[in-house]
């Protein structure tokens, strides 16, 4: 009734969403976060440790191993449960032939318990008649020491070895008893477990149910931001064409500002330039007139000064300037093109196209508005539609009358366990009652060699042995007599305690070891002639499902996925009744997607650049700088300012200065060396800062202008390119975002159908508490009664063995410490001479108080 209720339980929940077929593709949304699944905590720990007397019951199942060896019967079974009666009497050959070790064991143990009374009173009526070692006459011999000390060591052994198999017989006697007492704790537990898996279950489901909001959420955040998931998506594939049109003019308009101030700095270093050419080289002819008229100076002429200043006169010429600015085209006509084209606001034009294209996003979402409402409406129906199934009150009857049935069986269970531990207790007494049977014989044996073993006197002859002597004998023979009494009633319990105790540990506790227990309730058709496999008939027999072909479900498929804490929904293979993989949404999303599927965005309002932009980017190809002559103003602009470096001209000067004679001449010579040094620092520094300015300005203009009709028409193409792409391609390219986008919200509920799948097969209502029903009472049955049983039977049995040879030994044992009625005696004083003397009895002096 528990897995019927769990598995009724489940299967409610699960209905919610019969009818339908997974989506063929995988979602490509955020992992979504569905948190933990409230877990059950199970208390019950199915451990058996039986400590040290865990050897006694491995020797009593390797004894039943060897007896019968056999594999388990499952045929012979199966037609027992199927009440082939005649068909079992038919095959009592493999009967026999399984049970043969039992019939061989139980054979010698009624022919021990038939015998041992027999032998006991034929025994006592041959002692009676003064045989059997009854007559009390011992006949001396050179090793009556020897045999003595002998039977007493063996008999010691023995006594030895049966006081073993008592300890035995004990801890397995109480070992059951202490279990017995540990049943009530686990058997409640088991039952607490199992309430917990009921009570749990709905909460675990309805767990599941809820998380369906998670996944409603984040479709309704996808669907509140459209614009940012759409159409930042649709946006994000137009920029890959607008974002670097637009950058390319507006790196195109930076270009033209920079070719205006680049012709506005060309004008005026030209400007300049020629202004301070000019002055340069009026300050320059002064010199070279004012420095010859000196060198035509009389003190020229002088020994010793001419070569020097024909060297001067002869450099004169050099000082003069070597670029010539003013034959530079002008460049004024191209400043003002380029200031026509600037008329043209292309930043403000650009920003416009940036604010239009930004509006992407904004579009989409006024134009999906409704079809948003739509899926919004749709998701929270399906999630009314899974809530009513939480809300169905089968669930609370399944629960409440599973739960009755616990609680009933539950107090069965209390009920009844008085009873179980006071037949306990009387099994207990009874045990006590056998160990102390066993006891009775050990003591006999014990106080006998005690007595005789401290009493014997070596030197006293046998009718002079002393009391304690004698004592010890008669308690070794109330030890036989005891054990003649009690022998054959304790064989008797061992034979029937081997029989029951041997085959429920051979037919039922090996078989579950072995799985063959599960094998054989498992056979088809076997517990109904209509079911294939009884737990599937039993189970699914009121649903639709072909309980011969679709379903094959075990008793050790379902054992062995709860003890691998598998859940309900898996163990007892529930899809075949409502599969979750069946699962989905198809009557409400294809709705959905006929909508999405027929939205239509108008792109028309984007405009990327307008067309005033673009006649202004085409006026800038025909503003003439293209056409300037780069490489006259690079000429000019490489030369040297003068033809000759006028500070080395002015050092060189003052070097032969020096070499004249101190005189007018040398100091003329000196002061004209700085003059020529203070135009070189005033006039010639200031014209090569704006020669490299011009320099600058031209290099900036050159590489604007070069190729600059083709780059101005692959702007203008890649711009109308991406405004195409916009008006003509933009509607398919949002058709494809829509359907990625469609297929994230369906993800999120394959995501959630995944996930639900996952947790109904490992983490919703696991079964592990019905595996644990199953391993305890297994642990009961064999580990606590079995295993207790067949070591006490096997103990006890051993014990009874062993008083076959202890019988025997205490009788040869007790001749020698008896007092004898009568002894050996010789008339010669030859005592060697045995072979012409005989001996004949002798009756032992009378003293006062025998």
């Amino acid at each position: 009734m528990l897995i019927m209720a769990t598995m009724l339980l489940l299967m409610l929940c699960i209905s919610a969403g019969s009818d339908s077929q997974p989506w063929g593709y995988t979602a490509e949304n955020k992992a979504l976060e569905f948190g933990a699944v409230p877990a059950g905590n199970y208390v019950t720990q199915v451990y058996y440790d039986p400590g040290l007397v865990g050897i006694l019951f491995q020797l009593a199942r390797t004894f039943l191993h060897v007896v019968q060896p056999n594999p388990f019967p499952q045929e012979l079974i199966i037609e027992v449960i199927k009440q082939n009666y005649q068909h079992v009497l038919q095959q009592y050959q493999e009967i026999i032939y399984y049970e043969i070790g039992f019939i061989i064991c139980a054979a010698l143990g009624i022919v021990f318990i038939l015998l041992m009374p027999i032998l006991g009173l034929c025994f006592c009526m041959c002692r009676c008649c003064d045989n059997c070692g009854g007559e009390l006459h011992q006949r001396q011999k050179k090793n009556t020491d020897c045999r003595r000390s002998c039977f007493a060591t063996s008999l010691l052994l023995v006594t030895v070895l049966i006081t073993a198999g008592t300890l035995c017989m004990f801890a397995a006697n109480q070992n059951l008893t202490n279990q017995i007492k540990g049943v009530k704790k686990l058997v409640n537990n088991n039952f607490q477990d199992l309430h917990t898996l009921l009570d749990q279950a709905p909460t675990q489901i309805k767990y599941i149910i809820h998380q369906y909001d998670t996944t409603k959420n984040s479709a309704f955040s996808d669907l509140n931001n459209i614009d940012r998931v759409l159409g930042g998506k649709v946006k994000a594939r137009f920029a890959k064409d607008v974002i670097p049109a637009l950058d390319a003019c507006f790196h195109m308009a930076k270009a033209i500002r920079v070719s205006k101030e680049a012709l506005e700095n060309v004008i005026v270093s030209k400007r300049t330039l020629e202004k301070a050419t000019s002055n340069l080289q009026g300050n320059l002819s002064a010199v070279r007139i004012d420095l010859g008229n000196t060198l035509n100076d009389a003190a020229c002429k002088a020994p010793g000064t001419v070569d020097q200043c024909d060297d001067i006169r002869a450099s004169l010429d050099t000082i003069s300037i070597n670029a010539n600015f003013s034959q530079l085209d002008n460049v004024d006509s191209e400043l003002a093109k380029v200031n026509d084209v600037l008329k043209t606001d292309f930043e403000d034009l650009i920003q416009k196209g940036h604010a239009s294209f930004n509006k992407t996003p904004e579009i989409i979402e006024s134009e999906t508005k409704a079809v948003s409402a739509d899926v919004k409406k749709v998701l929270n129906d399906v999630g009314n539609m899974v809530s009513d199934f939480s809300k169905k009150p089968a669930i609370d009857d399944v629960i409440n009358t599973s739960t009755a049935y616990l609680n009933q069986g539950q107090r069965y269970f209390l009920e009844y366990l008085p009873y179980l531990e006071k037949y306990d207790f009387y099994r207990w007494l009874g045990g006590i009652a056998l160990c102390c049977s066993v006891v009775l014989i050990l003591t006999f044996n014990y106080l006998g060699l005690l007595c005789g073993s401290c009493g014997f006197d070596k030197h006293a002859s046998p009718t002079t042995r002393g009391c304690v002597s004698n004592t010890g004998g008669t308690l070794l023979l109330a030890g036989v007599g005891v054990s003649f009494i009690f022998s054959w009633l304790l064989m008797l319990v061992v034979v029937v305690t081997f029989l029951a105790g041997g085959n429920v540990e051979r037919l039922s506790c090996q078989s579950f070891k072995d799985k063959s227990l599960f094998k054989l309730l498992d056979t088809p058709y076997l517990l109904n002639s209509q079911w294939k496999n009884f737990l599937s008939g039993y189970l699914f027999s009121d649903y639709n499902v072909n309980l011969t072909f679709d379903l094959n479900l075990t008793f050790q498929s379902v054992y062995s996925k709860c003890r691998r804490n598998e859940g309900v929904y898996s163990a007892f293979q529930l899809q075949h009744v409502f599969n979750i993989n069946d699962v989905n949404f198809n009557a409400y999303t294809a709705n959905v997607t006929d909508k999405f599927s027929n939205v239509e965005v108008n792109f028309s309002s984007i405009i990327i650049l307008e067309e005033e932009a673009k006649i202004g980017l085409r006026d800038f190809t025909d503003t003439g700088i293209d056409k300037i002559n780069f490489a006259a103003y690079f000429n000019e602009i490489k030369k040297n300012v003068t033809k000759v470096d006028l500070g080395v001209f002015a050092n060189d000067l003052v070097a032969k200065a020096n070499s004249l004679p101190a005189g007018a001449l040398a100091n003329a010579l000196r002061g004209y060396a700085n003059n020529i040094r203070e135009i070189y620092r005033q006039q010639v520094i200031p014209l090569e800062v704006g020669m490299s300015t011009l320099n600058h300005s031209i290099g900036s203009l050159q590489n604007i202008a070069a190729g600059l009709k083709v780059k101005v028409e692959g702007i203008i193409t890649a711009v109308e390119s991406a405004q195409y792409l916009i008006h003509h391609n933009g509607t398919e390219i949002v058709k494809k975002e829509i359907y990625h986008f469609m297929k994230n919200l369906i993800g999120y509920f394959t995501e959630y159908l995944e996930w639900a799948e996952d947790v109904m097969n490992n983490e919703v209502a696991i079964c592990k508490p019905v595996a644990n029903v199953v391993d305890t009472v297994d642990m009961i049955l064999c580990g606590f009664i079995v295993d207790s049983l067949n070591g006490f039977w096997f103990s006890l049995g051993c014990c009874t063995i062993f008083l076959i040879p202890s019988i025997i030994i205490a009788v040869k044992l007790a001749k020698f410490y008896r007092r004898m009625d009568t002894e050996d005696v010789y008339d010669d004083a030859l005592p060697y001479d045995t072979l012409t003397r005989f001996p004949r009895a002798s009756a032992p002096p009378k003293h006062s108080g025998w």
